[in-house]
């Protein structure tokens, strides 16, 4: 792997040089747009809206639209309005992970501690096992200032996930959600009945994302010349009033349910 940061964390006075490792990749197929006449590959180009011409890179230049005028940017205006450059993610704040809705989380990334950092890196690691908090904290990354979240992964490791700031979440108060309305006390009994039965702890490692892999078997048979057959999907069923006890019966009774239980 290759690192994408290099800096430290800085834990009260204590500072712990650590390296960042993107934690994920991508699973999609790689795949090229061509022309369906001869398939040969599509490039794309900038072109002038007015002119039709292309137009070079150097001579590109972004612009905020503003009172329908367009107010141009240069370098000096991003180098002003960029965070201070800074190599340390210091932690601010250590607050219970169950605080930090899963709606701010970003991207995770792996910390590696550098040469001399390693006694630190495993004392904030214990620490954090220990008292179940998280260090919450900003830093810089690709020239834009970052929220970070350290925890400790596995108890083996320190996973920093990036943090969405809170004014990137949309408000759902204009969304159609229903109207405060205790559920039957029945129906609320054999709902939670029905979660108890599925109940397990968690497994990453059972849920697979087959789509590329079945992706990849199909294009293995088009090039033997196979025909691919459609799997048929079942249409949703909207807009009928549901008996919510029939269902919830029927879903205690499930075979699935059973084998939970």
């Amino acid at each position: 792997m290759k690192a994408i940061w290099n800096g430290a964390i800085g834990f009260g006075l204590v500072n712990i040089p650590v390296k960042i490792y993107s934690a994920t990749e991508t699973s999609k197929l790689d795949l090229d747009m061509l022309d369906k006449s001869d398939f040969s590959n599509i490039k794309f180009k900038r072109v002038n809206e007015k002119t039709g011409k292309e137009v070079k890179w150097e001579n590109i230049v972004k612009g905020y639209l503003m009172d329908d005028k367009y107010i141009v940017l240069d370098e000096e205006d991003y180098e002003a309005a960029s965070p201070e450059k800074s190599k340390i993610l210091s932690i601010e704040h250590f607050v219970k992970e169950i605080e930090v809705d899963s709606v701010y989380f970003e991207n995770p990334y792996f910390l590696e501690p550098q040469k001399n950092g390693e006694n630190a890196y495993r004392l904030l690691l214990k620490a954090l096992s220990d008292t179940k908090m998280v260090g919450v904290g900003t830093f810089v990354l690709r020239e834009s200032e970052a929220i970070g979240m350290i925890r400790p992964y596995h108890d083996e490791i320190l996973v920093l996930n990036r943090l969405r700031f809170a004014q990137e979440i949309r408000d759902y108060k204009d969304l159609k959600i229903p109207a405060k309305k205790s559920p039957k006390p029945a129906e609320l009994k054999m709902a939670k009945n029905l979660i108890q039965q599925l109940s397990e702890k968690f497994d990453p490692d059972i849920y697979k994302n087959t789509y590329s892999e079945e992706l990849l078997k199909i294009i293995k048979k088009k090039a033997k010349g196979k025909t691919i057959k459609l799997k048929k999907s079942e249409p949703a069923k909207q807009g009928k009033v549901i008996d919510l006890m029939a269902q919830l019966k029927a879903s205690l009774q499930s075979p699935k349910s059973k084998n939970a239980s």
